[in-house]
């Protein structure tokens, strides 16, 4: 229950933790009341104010309800026929001119009725029989476990419930280089076979999206400033190796963000476990985290390496590790940056081709509106541009149609290989395990779509082979001889 608003500092109650007031301009504080052993401080800017009950400015200070002083009991203010008791003070509360605490008469009539539940409570001392308990705040007087020095606030919402943080998978990896010396290898990336035929595969893209660049650039900029923009497109691939380019790419492309403390704190032990069986420096490569409830990672550009918050906090640090030296072989074997540059270089020449289908679809569209006959007609045409194409510039077409398959080939041949680095620094029985896990996910899914009737659609033929991962039991058949198992 709130009270009207009082003096803007409350004296010092005798037995109450309050201290006393300080006035402006005093040199020391006033003495503690009741003892008057000394005159009143005086006010800046005029008189000291006239105490009740004295003629003299010099005269004894208002001895306050139930204090004894020299002469008598202090006045009472207007509008108190009984007023409580002050708790933790040696009488009754002062009351403040004008206003009553409820259910007791004032000069004007009974005071306020303060609206609101009456809570169960003690009577506060002095009340009249029968008024209504004032409610009971936390930390008011008379409340369980009250603070005076609380008194008179408004309650205080109760604190939002203790949530605890899920637990953490456990780290059980053999940190073989923790604290100890780290042998540096000679080269810390290269590109091996699987990097050199992607960029090879991706050199007949190339070359159709240097084709469509230098077309679009010279006829619309003319020769000089095309010719310019031609170079410069060119040389944007330099980009891939440009880490703060790197890190806007993985954030605003692949939705990943910087490793909070507590995810650096789990994250870079491990990644320095790796790395120094690697002979890599840790600092070569900066570590990232995608908001995800997958087990994954990701090798990306030249120097990034992202891991999901599942695999970060739910999988043992041992797998952890086997997953991050799986990504780190897919930088050292230059993987990433050969997949990415390759199809940045064959952007333009997709965008061209995307264009090309959806204006083919557009006219076959509208010629079926009118008939068949046209219809027919724009098909054949269509067709000998194709045949057309194949025959003037078989070097082109042909790898062109051929290159996503071999793409594929090449991601495939790539995770093996990144497999094989990861066994090779010691994670192989974890790597087992991770794809154990990824092989696990699959047979669950499968077994809810039975249990409700349904099947999933198993992969075609060409959809293998233009899958850019192998199956698990391939990979784990190419992990046997780093596991060291009977045949």
């Amino acid at each position: 229950m709130s009270q009207p608003p009082g003096p803007a500092h409350e004296p010092a109650y005798p037995g109450t933790p309050y201290p006393g007031p300080s006035y402006p301009g005093a040199a020391t504080p006033p003495p503690e009341y009741p003892v008057a052993s000394a005159p009143p401080p005086q006010y800046p800017g005029g008189p000291a104010p006239q105490y009740p009950g004295t003629g003299t400015t010099t005269g004894h200070p208002p001895q306050y309800p139930g204090a004894p002083g020299p002469d008598g009991p202090g006045p009472q203010y207007p509008g108190a026929a009984a007023p409580p008791p002050y708790p933790g003070g040696g009488g009754p509360a002062p009351q403040y001119p004008g206003s009553t605490y409820p259910g007791t008469p004032g000069p004007g009539g009974p005071g306020p009725q303060y609206p609101g539940p009456q809570y169960p409570g003690p009577q506060y001392a002095g009340a009249a029989a029968g008024s209504p308990a004032p409610p009971q705040y936390p930390g008011a007087p008379g409340a369980p476990g009250a603070d005076p020095r609380f008194a008179g606030q408004p309650p205080q919402p109760a604190p939002a419930p203790f949530v605890p943080r899920p637990a953490v998978a456990p780290d059980d990896l053999q940190y073989r280089h923790q604290g100890s010396r780290v042998h540096v290898a000679g080269h810390q990336r290269g590109a091996d076979a699987t990097a050199i035929g992607q960029l090879a595969t991706q050199i007949p893209g190339a070359l159709v999206s240097l084709a469509v660049v230098s077309a679009f650039a010279l006829g619309l900029f003319g020769t000089v400033v095309g010719w310019l923009v031609v170079v410069a497109w060119v040389a944007s691939g330099a980009l891939v190796f440009h880490r703060p380019t790197e890190l806007r790419f993985a954030r605003h492309a692949l939705r990943l963000r910087p490793p909070l403390a507590e995810e650096r704190a789990r994250l870079e032990p491990i990644w320095r476990e790796v790395t120094a069986r690697a002979g890599i420096e840790a600092n070569t490569y900066e570590l990232m985290v995608e908001n995800s409830d997958d087990l994954n990672a990701v090798a990306v550009a030249g120097h990034v390496v992202g891991v999901t918050t599942y695999s970060l906090n739910r999988i043992p640090s041992s797998n952890l590790a086997a997953v991050l030296a799986h990504e780190l072989g897919h930088h050292t074997g230059g993987h990433a940056w050969a997949g990415l540059l390759g199809y940045w270089y064959s952007l333009p020449g997709r965008l061209a081709w995307a264009f090309t289908r959806g204006m083919a679809r557009i006219a076959l569209a509208v010629a079926g509106v009118f008939s068949a006959a046209a219809t027919g007609l724009l098909i054949l045409f269509m067709g000998m541009f194709v045949v057309a194409g194949f025959l003037v510039a078989w070097y082109i077409t042909i790898p062109l149609v051929v290159a996503p398959y071999l793409l594929a080939w090449a991601g495939r041949l790539g995770e093996l290989r990144a497999d094989q680095q990861a066994a090779a620094l010691g994670f192989a029985p974890e790597m087992a395990e991770v794809l154990h896990h990824f092989q696990a996910e699959e047979d669950a899914a499968k077994a809810a779509a039975a249990g409700q009737g349904k099947k999933l659609q198993e992969p075609t033929g060409l959809a293998r082979l233009l899958s850019t991962h192998p199956d698990n039991y391939t990979r784990l058949r190419a992990l046997e001889p780093y596991l060291q198992l009977p045949r």
